[in-house]
């Protein structure tokens, strides 16, 4: 007899008593230096200034370097796994005082997980992703949890063959492979999200083919924290009618943890994965910060994407060290400042500047040692 999915929302700032039997609280979907964004995530007003002040120091310098090609060029959120993942940690605990367990998940790599699980403390992390799927006229993103650490790097380096050479076929037997393993959770992220602009009529009439295709492989359907109130209660109806309960996936690329948690009956991720895929019942709840309008909450990502950070940041201190692009095609992918210098992009600070008036957010409150 199949079970009827059901999906329950909190609000921390109305209601922050749990029920007695949730013990664990879970943070999924957020991204660390590992992670390649795309630079048409920040502003096209930065993306633009970027391109363009490549081209204005090549002929200051009178170099002749080949044009980089941005097209294929990305940045790096600023916390680098450890770190991101104190600081979801650190909310679970400070809000619930209960056990956490964070899936980090960044795009099409799991560079993380494994990082963090060569140390011993961090043995338990979930090795996890977030994959990126071209599905007709347009693209979805799976966030796929808990891959087994003997197969994960084989697995992750299939779903990337697909990425780079899509076909319906394949991918549903992709996706069934994956719910083949019982410990595995697949959950399409911030499913009405129409990202490529493409319009949202064609937008949702693909995601439902997809789903058509493969409803029976896919766990849940993601509430995102980076999204709007109104777009996540669509997902939740959505949800409903597809019979799949909804999960939260805060989407942090900053400084600021994640929006909307999830709590769950048991204490470990597998408990956590059993009772979505199985019992199909989850219990989001959404903290303070996603009180804000969206605008601000976006503002501050972007924020903490430009803004410089702290000496002991080595590497990765500035916007230029996080930027990167490739000057041939094929080459490996080389940073804005190892070529025009970490101050660079100096002139982003007058973005900062202006911002600074409504984000007073200061690093050295939120960064800690991990």
């Amino acid at each position: 007899m199949s079970v009827t999915a059901t999906t329950t929302q909190q609000l921390y700032w109305q209601d922050s008593a749990m029920a007695p039997d949730l013990r664990a609280g879970v943070s999924i979907h957020s991204h660390t230096t590992c992670s390649e964004e795309s630079l048409s995530v920040v502003p096209h007003a930065i993306a633009d200034f970027i391109s363009w002040r490549s081209d204005f120091l090549r002929k200051q310098s009178g170099e002749v370097t080949a044009k980089p090609d941005f097209a294929n060029g990305f940045w790096t959120p600023p916390l680098p796994p450890r770190q991101a993942y104190r600081l979801e940690e650190k909310q679970v605990h400070n809000s619930f005082d209960l056990p956490a367990i964070i899936s980090l998940t960044d795009h099409d790599n799991i560079r993380a997980s494994l990082l963090l699980r060569v140390i011993p403390q961090f043995r338990h992390v979930p090795i996890s992703v977030e994959w990126s799927i071209p599905f007709g006229p347009t693209f979805f993103h799976l966030g796929i949890h808990n891959l087994h650490p003997q197969t994960a790097e084989a697995i992750v380096a299939e779903l990337n063959r697909y990425t780079s050479a899509p076909s319906p076929e394949r991918l549903i037997e992709l996706l069934e492979a994956l719910n083949g393993d019982p410990a595995v959770l697949v959950v399409v992220n911030h499913p009405l999200w129409d990202e490529k602009g493409i319009g949202f009529p064609q937008h949702r009439a693909t995601l439902l083919a997809l789903l058509n295709a493969a409803s029976n492989f896919i766990g849940a359907l993601e509430a995102n924290g980076l999204r709007s109130w109104e777009e996540n209660n669509r997902v939740l109806q959505l949800g409903a009618e597809r019979n799949l309960p909804v999960v939260a996936g805060g989407d942090r690329h900053g400084l600021e943890p994640n929006a909307i948690l999830n709590l769950c009956h048991g204490r470990t991720f597998a408990d956590f994965i059993a009772e979505l895929r199985y019992d199909r019942r989850s219990h989001m709840i959404y903290m303070p910060q996603f009180r804000q309008s969206r605008f601000l909450r976006i503002l501050h990502m972007v924020t903490d994407v430009v803004r410089d950070y702290p000496d002991d940041f080595e590497g990765r201190r500035t916007f230029a060290d996080r930027i990167f692009y490739r000057t041939v095609e094929g080459k490996a992918p080389v940073s804005f400042s190892s070529v025009y210098g970490e101050h660079s992009l100096r002139p982003v600070k007058h973005f900062l500047t202006a911002i600074q008036v409504v984000d007073r957010r200061p690093p050295s409150a939120i960064l800690t040692k991990a």
